[in-house]
Parts: C-alpha cells; sequence; structure tokens
C-alpha cells in the first residue's frame, strides 16, 4: 500500500501533462504508467556521457537536467535545459540509437521518470495520441533551440539577457553563473555585469 502511494505522487506530475495535453484518458494513461520508472538523483549526477547511447526519455517530476558537449579543451557548451514537467534526453543519439556527442547530467537535486527507447517506440507504435504528444513537445524544443541559435547571431549580449529575462526568468534565478553564461555565450564576467544593472 506504501509502495503504491509513493507511486501514485511520483507519478501525478506526469498524469497531469498528460491529462492536460486533453486526449488521455485514464485508460491510455494506464497503458503508458508501467513503462515509466522512477529515478532520484543527486546535483551533478552524470546520467550519459558523450560516446554512450541515449537509452532513456526522462521527464522532470521536480529539478533540471542539462544537455551538454564538451570540447577537446575541456571547455564545456550547453545545448539544452529541461526543468519540470518536460521531456528530455540527447534526442539526436535517442533518436538514432548511435553514441551521443552530448552529456547529460543534472543541475539540481532531481526526482524523474525515465522510460526505454523500446517501450517509447512501443507506445509510438500503439498509442496515437503518444505520437501526438511527442511531436507537440519535439516541434516546441526545436523552436525554442533555433530561437537561441538566431540570438546569438541577432542579438549582443545584453539583448539574450533581456530575452531570457522576459522569457526564461527561471534560468536566471535557478541556475548557476557560470552554466547560464555558458548557454548564453558569454563570459562570467559579463554576466555579473548584466545581473548588476537589473
Amino acid at each position: 500500500m506504501i509502495r503504491k502511494i509513493i507511486r501514485i505522487t511520483v507519478f501525478k506530475a506526469l498524469h497531469q501533462k498528460l491529462k492536460n495535453e486533453g486526449f488521455f484518458d485514464k485508460t491510455l494513461i494506464d497503458k503508458i504508467d508501467p513503462l515509466f520508472h522512477s529515478l532520484e538523483t543527486k546535483k551533478g549526477e552524470v546520467l550519459l556521457r558523450q560516446g554512450e547511447t541515449a537509452r532513456y526519455l526522462y521527464f522532470i517530476n521536480k529539478g533540471c537536467l542539462r544537455v551538454f558537449c564538451v570540447q577537446d579543451d575541456g571547455k564545456e557548451s550547453t545545448r539544452f535545459f529541461a526543468f519540470e514537467n518536460r521531456f528530455a534526453t540527447a534526442f539526436p543519439s535517442f533518436i538514432s540509437q548511435q553514441p551521443s556527442s552530448a552529456f547529460i547530467d543534472t543541475v539540481e537535486k532531481s526526482s524523474l521518470l525515465k522510460i526505454h527507447y523500446d517501450d517509447f517506440q512501443s507506445l509510438l507504435r500503439t498509442i496515437p495520441e503518444w505520437e501526438r504528444l511527442y511531436r507537440q513537445d519535439l516541434e516546441r524544443d526545436y523552436i525554442e533551440s533555433i530561437q537561441r541559435i538566431e540570438s546569438f547571431v541577432t542579438m549582443n549580449a545584453g539583448e539574450r539577457y533581456r530575452r531570457i529575462l522576459k522569457n526564461e526568468p527561471h534560468l536566471i534565478q535557478r541556475l548557476p553563473n557560470k552554466i547560464l553564461a555558458n548557454y548564453m555565450g558569454i563570459s562570467q564576467e559579463t554576466l555579473s555585469r548584466l545581473k548588476s544593472k537589473d
């Protein structure tokens, strides 16, 4: 009974997301549920290393995942963040089932649900609503990635900071300066100066 209560609590956010989409009923949720498994992580825990293949898609109940690359000189380049109620993985590796060029780690202590690639593919084949949800989330993430790339070309550091402050203030509130500056493509000193003007 206690395990069932814990499972209901851990799965509450995922259930709510599926219900909020408007096309998942209890029958569908009951089919999806058993394919997800809970995972509790520490801050800074590595979930995927460069060269490994991404076998899992994660749903974030609480916390933050970061997808990033490491250059030959050790410099990190952050590609993507996912906070509560989002799905995340190293998508090129997950989709192709080829070794990843990126790492995944937890920026904060996190509570996650994970689904294996094989089970994920099974849902795509058998539940059209799941495919629809996946497409919608993937399209949203794609648009956000393109807008970020375009900001490097069309905006200076101050404009990029103001864009994040307006559209994604949680990044400024929750991320360490080092990681946020890296994501923005600026130095920590520049970020500190922009924050001091805010």
